[in-house]
């Protein structure tokens, strides 16, 4: 047994759900999972195919990036995952996808638009988009920069990492968060389906308006509010 079983386990788990949900192909992406008390995360190993991997394949790495535990590379983007543990202190996993309608809006460099009620149970405001990533930032440590790119944009645009836990990086393709594994995965679902219902919106209606700000409240205090009624 090993203190980091648990993480392991975690992460594969997590891992697992993203070729079921239809949110991967082939290798491209990951997920981490962390326990704040050790100051660790295991995260999946780079370029592994999933029906490849198991818990004892998850890399342990610190939150400054640093490999712990394990025979295999960890992910190309655990840098970005050590920066985002590091820097916000209430979130417990982080997964990365290249999921078709989300990775489409960020390749536009567009933020997605709050056009209805399913968007609004979960946030009130658009989905982010971080700008592409300046030259020097791309030519130095890029998968730490891009870490920084996503608290940036969330700065820039008077947002919490908790207030929204979804954003998509421009020219690239989404990131999402949670306190738990099997949140933070969920929030990669949903951001898919939101993307692939925004794309729509537009196609059949090129115009059609923002969803009005009462039923956004509306909608997304009936599940998150302080008088919260959605579900038991």
């Amino acid at each position: 047994m090993s203190q980091y079983d648990h993480i392991q386990q975690s992460a594969y788990l997590a891992n697992m759900q993203l070729p079921k949900l239809g949110l991967v192909l082939f290798t491209f992406g990951n997920v981490s999972a962390a326990d704040r008390s050790l100051g660790m995360f295991a995260i999946k190993p780079s370029g592994v195919p999933y029906e490849d991997l198991s818990p004892a394949k998850m890399v342990i790495v610190d939150f400054d990036g640093k490999t712990v535990q394990g025979t295999l590379r960890p992910s190309s983007d655990t840098q970005t995952h050590a920066v985002l543990y590091k820097q916000w202190t209430n979130i417990g996993c982080i997964v990365h996808t290249h999921s078709v309608y989300a990775t489409a809006w960020a390749q536009s460099l567009r933020s997605i638009p709050v056009f209805g009620t399913t968007h609004a149970d979960h946030t009130t405001v658009d989905i982010p988009c971080a700008p592409p990533m300046r030259d020097e930032m791309i030519s130095g440590n890029y998968e730490y920069e891009t870490g920084f790119q996503i608290i940036n944009e969330l700065k820039d645009k008077g947002l919490s990492y908790e207030e929204i836990e979804m954003i998509l990086v421009g020219n690239h393709a989404p990131f999402t968060w949670g306190k738990t594994p099997e949140k933070a995965v969920y929030n990669s679902a949903v951001l898919e389906s939101i993307a692939q219902m925004a794309l729509l919106t537009e196609q059949i209606n090129a115009n059609a308006p923002r969803l009005k700000a009462t039923l956004i409240k509306k909608h997304f205090e009936r599940k998150h509010g302080p008088d919260s009624y959605y579900g038991q």
